[in-house]
């Protein structure tokens, strides 16, 4: 039965309050900022300690914007080759200027008074109008009281939920390779982190039913997880995306072991889709617009719906950012989620970052609201996809330029789930390969295996490299290889950052994983890391 079939009708939210942590619920309104609910229009506010905006040394700030169909929608790598043609040929970037005074003309005008004076934690009225619009006509939750908080960027978004929904000792389930700096908030507050193991969708359905089902609060130490944290798009680190199905089955799940869903999706408009190989993306054409169908429509028709939009109990927490699609220095974001989290999480915000910077407040809002408009914001994002997809595309291809790639062997094809799984060789010099057709399946010469990112911005690869390189005390072949890599000119993430532990499935210190992240480098540099990666490499089979 769908959610629909269950809930025909969008109701409000259920009581979640249980799964506030104690520091949440002794939380109270800041009483400065609890002020604000009496100021009247007119009224002379001799409150707080507010600086008068007249002793604000901007006057105004003027913006040279790119136009927001500065990127074409096309996910080609020859599109995006000649976006860095004309670049490295000085050829001017389209930009039009927009400028936010001091002060507005009215009083709804997006201004350096308001924007750079202290606000509330919710964001600026047109921060916090545009994040309720957008995430109802992009996400479309389907609860009837569902709101939205701004943030300072998911990584703010992700501490502010530590705080809120967890206390000291507390498991928290996320996927077994996962965001270092998500770890990094829950670990020092005493909480326990559980791995749950992935597939080529991500997290695994699967294992994580055997988990809760089986969970035995004496052996574990402690009662059975509440709060799972997840990217579903472009999972950070693998770059596995989460279909609709998988995101069905372990929402029921949640709904069955009642436990609530922080869902961070900074990836969720990198959407990019299975990898092709140039040969077939050479002959691909763009399907054609449905009857009253508009390019904005189906690019957001095209993407994976998110958890929201199965959420009718809302026990799910989505994070959104800028950072990915706009800047990462903007530090801005925010929540999707019940009233009750809500208020809790801003209770949180009035104490720590108060509220995003006015800076990025008035600079980005006047750009979406004003400047672009929401539909060409939309067009922006399509631009972004297109780009990102090219240099995924590119990437990929080096690798398949540069080391004789196959299929994988049939022992990797359970953690694949249908998505193509290639094992990389050593070519030689002269392209030809660098060994007969049973040493290349024998397992003793393989270099590498992946699966090519369908969203994000990076390529996990896992090495099953084995050699006599003989190791100082304590280094491990992973450690070895990240600093000869690194010594040779690469600098890449090794893979132990991203380790949840315990794991439930796999002892992850055994083995020698890298990221690698397309998203800054140009076509030059990718090919070059590629090739250091391929000389280095020599050495170690």
């Amino acid at each position: 039965m769908s959610v629909q079939e269950k809930f025909p009708f969008m109701a409000k939210s259920v009581n979640l309050s249980h799964h506030l942590s104690e520091t949440a619920k002794g939380r109270k309104v800041s009483p400065l900022k609890g002020i604000q609910k009496h100021i009247k229009p007119g009224a002379i506010m001799m409150a707080g300690g507010l600086p008068s905006p007249d002793y604000f040394p901007i006057a105004n700030i003027h913006v040279d914007a790119l136009v927001p169909n500065s990127y074409s929608r096309k996910g080609s790598t020859e599109a995006s080759f000649f976006g860095w043609f004309w670049s490295m040929f000085g050829k001017t970037e389209k930009t039009e200027r927009y400028t936010i005074p001091k002060f507005g003309a009215h009083d709804g005008d997006i201004d350096l008074a308001k924007a750079l004076q202290y606000g509330p934690a919710t964001g600026s009225p047109a921060l916090a109008k545009f994040i309720r619009e957008f995430t109802a006509k992009v996400y479309g939750p389907i609860y009837s009281d569902w709101t939205t908080l701004a943030h300072s960027g998911n990584t703010d978004g992700i501490a502010r939920c530590a705080g809120t929904f967890l206390n000291p000792g507390e498991y928290i389930l996320v996927e077994e390779l996962t965001y270092p700096s998500a770890l990094a908030c829950f670990k020092p507050a005493g909480v326990k982190i559980l791995g749950v193991g992935m597939d080529a969708q991500g997290m695994s359905a699967v294992i994580l039913e055997h988990i809760l089902s089986t969970w035995d609060e004496t052996t574990r130490g402690a009662k059975r997880p509440h709060v799972m944290y997840t990217i579903p798009i472009g999972q950070n680190p693998t770059g596995s995306t989460m279909g609709l199905e998988r995101k069905k089955v372990i929402y029921d799940l949640c709904v069955k072991y009642d436990i609530i869903i922080i869902e961070d999706d900074p990836y969720y408009f990198l959407q990019e889709g299975i990898y092709q190989r140039k040969e077939v993306r050479a002959g691909r054409k763009a399907p054609k617009l449905k009857k009253d169908e508009d390019e904005g429509t189906r690019f957001i028709n095209s993407l994976i719906p998110t958890y929201l939009k199965l959420d009718y109990q809302g026990r799910v927490i989505r994070l959104e950012t800028f950072s990915k699609v706009i800047a990462p220095g903007s530090r801005m974001g925010w929540f999707v989620c019940n009233p009750l989290f809500a208020e809790r999480l801003e209770r949180q915000g009035e104490t720590t970052v108060s509220a995003s910077s006015g800076f990025s407040q008035s600079i980005i809002m006047q750009l979406i609201v004003n400047h672009w408009g929401p539909d060409n914001y939309i067009r922006w994002l399509q631009g972004l996809q297109g780009e990102y997809t090219a240099r995924r595309d590119y990437m990929v291809d080096c690798i398949f330029e540069l080391f004789d790639v196959q299929h994988a062997s049939p022992e990797f094809s359970a953690y694949g789930a249908g998505l193509p799984i290639y094992t990389a060789y050593l070519k030689r010099p002269n392209g030809k390969l660098a060994m007969t057709e049973k040493q290349r399946y024998s397992g003793k010469t393989a270099l590498f295996t992946f699966v090519p990112p369908s969203a994000g911005m990076f390529v996990w690869l896992k090495f099953s490299i084995k050699n006599g390189i003989v190791l100082e005390d304590g280094e491990t072949l992973s450690e070895h290889l990240y600093v000869d890599l690194a010594n040779n000119g690469l600098v890449v993430a090794l893979g132990d950052f991203f380790v949840a532990e315990p794991s439930t499935t796999k002892d992850f210190t055994q083995e020698v994983t890298f990221r690698l992240s397309f998203s800054l480098v140009t076509q030059d540099a990718m090919r070059k890391a590629l090739e250091i990666l391929a000389d280095v490499l020599q050495k170690y089979v």
